[in-house]
């Protein structure tokens, strides 16, 4: 290499590496990325798209069989084959963006991108070794690092994993067929998501091992009792408040057990998913011997708003351990480059992070939920509207679902968050989390002029409930909406004819 000296070296060709290597273009600056696996990372294999890609195949396959079925129609099905085909094809193009991407930057601008492949290890902070499978080591020299490594699903030690049997994320797309039997370990997000998509599909008898009362424990009960309706509703068994005695490999199946309420049950299946959350990649990178330290659980990267203890060195995504999305690692990683090369003061903001469960129906949330307010006794008002008299999920015979605002309980009524359950529900809630980075209040959006008929304007209709100009009066409708303050654990109806 003619010049191995870097403004900035990235480990990690994630999202959060690669959106941190393209801000560094941005600034002209030179940037070496190292990547030892495949760029995308479990954006693109193994997570979001791919997982998401299954979701819309079975969302599809369930509202043809809702319509078909009802008129005494044969029930439609797809084939595994067909699945993973179209699952192939989606990580194929979003692979074949970034390849060419980078064949073309390190062509048109080699001057300042380089893209190299390798396992990225610091020597010092301002040297980085490059481990290479069938070649020598490269040593690079840098005035920063930003460290974007990852992570991998989590694993049991008393559960014998082999991706083919008992698998993780990284194994449950790689099967040759439909599993008759699936029982999934974990009802976070990403259990409760695979559980709707073999549900959904119609040819998998789907168990879920729910260690808390209610599936999602972080979310408010309105929520996690219709997505856990829903679930039943297709014919998943959710074992509540059970606890994993043991789960073994028996005759190329898997025996589980569980206790819950005091009995014990034993249940043969076909296959498993753990689903017990990520942890962070961040071993054999330098961090011992930099004397980095971890973050608050011991098991991250501890970072002060992206930047670790070593000045010069930046932690992002999911090896920093927050909050383990795409668009979170995307947004950390521009951060931190901009705090290096633009001298960016504002700390980074987590309080209007959008997210969204793909469940039955689908969850879009921003900020804190009901849950939370109790739990902190912060004083606010809410406002609550079924999607049943929203003119667009009428016409697309979607009415199952609602939007739920919260505010200060205040005249200002600044928006604090939200959460949209139902059809199009992610399309609902950006307006939401521009105001709530603004700190601004509900005014403006009673006065926007939306689309019609469209899910935003369900929106509107909250906030107009909030300040007494609704359409439908929640003291009328009161099945379908509620506008309230709660203060104390104390709800007080707001709206009286």
């Amino acid at each position: 290499m003619e010049n191995n000296k870097y403004d900035v070296v990235v480990i990690g060709g994630g999202p959060a590496g690669y959106a941190a290597a393209m801000r560094a273009i941005d600034f002209g600056k030179r940037v070496c990325l190292i990547e030892m696996g495949k760029v995308g990372g479990a954006g693109v294999y193994h997570g979001a798209l791919s997982s998401k890609t299954m979701w819309e195949l079975a969302q599809r396959v369930k509202n043809v069989n809702e319509t078909i079925v009802s008129v005494g129609r044969k029930k439609f099905e797809i084939s595994w084959e067909e699945v993973r085909k179209t699952m192939d094809e989606a990580i194929f193009e979003r692979k074949f963006q970034y390849s060419c991407h980078i064949k073309l930057l390190t062509t048109e601008r080699k001057d300042i991108f380089t893209y190299l492949r390798g396992r990225g290890k610091m020597i010092t902070p301002n040297r980085v070794q490059i481990s290479r499978h069938d070649d020598e080591d490269i040593f690079i020299d840098t005035d920063h690092i930003v460290l974007a490594t990852g992570s991998r699903p989590n694993k049991l030690s008393s559960i014998p994993v082999d991706e083919k049997i008992i698998m993780t994320s990284n194994g449950i797309e790689e099967m040759n067929d439909y599993p008759k039997s699936l029982v999934v370990v974990g009802a976070g997000v990403i259990g409760c998501e695979y559980a709707t998509i073999f549900s959904n599909f119609g040819r998998t008898k789907v168990y879920l091992i729910d260690r808390a009362e209610k599936v999602l424990p972080f979310e408010d009960d309105d929520i996690t009792k219709i997505v856990s309706d829903n679930l039943e509703k297709h014919g998943v068994t959710i074992h509540h408040s059970a606890q994993l005695v043991r789960m073994d490999i028996v005759d190329g199946e898997v025996e589980y057990e569980i206790e819950s309420n005091g009995k014990r049950e034993i249940i043969r299946v076909e296959k498993a998913l753990l689903a017990v959350g990520r942890v962070p990649n961040i071993e054999n990178i330098g961090m011992e011997e930099l004397g980095i330290k971890r973050g608050r659980t011991g098991k991250h990267i501890g970072d002060d708003d992206t930047r670790t203890n070593i000045p010069n060195v930046y932690a992002v995504g999911d090896c920093s351990g927050r909050i383990m999305l795409v668009n979170m690692g995307e947004i950390e990683a521009r951060h931190a480059i901009e705090k290096i090369f633009d001298n960016k003061q504002d700390r980074l903001s987590y309080d209007n992070i959008c997210t969204i469960m793909f469940l039955e129906p689908e969850v879009a949330s921003v900020g804190i939920n009901e849950k939370y307010c109790l739990e902190h006794n912060v004083p606010v008002k809410i406002v609550k509207l079924d999607y049943s008299v929203m003119t667009r999920a009428i016409a697309m015979r979607k009415t199952e679902g609602f939007f739920k605002i919260i505010v200060t309980n205040d005249e200002e009524m600044k928006i604090l968050g939200m959460r949209a359950v139902g059809e199009h529900a992610s399309s609902a809630i950006q307006a939401v989390a521009l105001l709530i980075k603004t700190g601004r209040g509900i005014a403006e959006l009673s006065e926007l002029i939306h689309p019609h008929p469209s899910i935003v304007e369900g929106v509107q209709e909250c906030v107009r409930m909030l300040l007494n100009r609704s359409i439908f009066k929640s003291s009328v409708f009161k099945d379908k909406l509620a506008c309230y303050s709660l203060v104390n654990g104390v709800k007080t109806p707001l709206q009286r004819l």
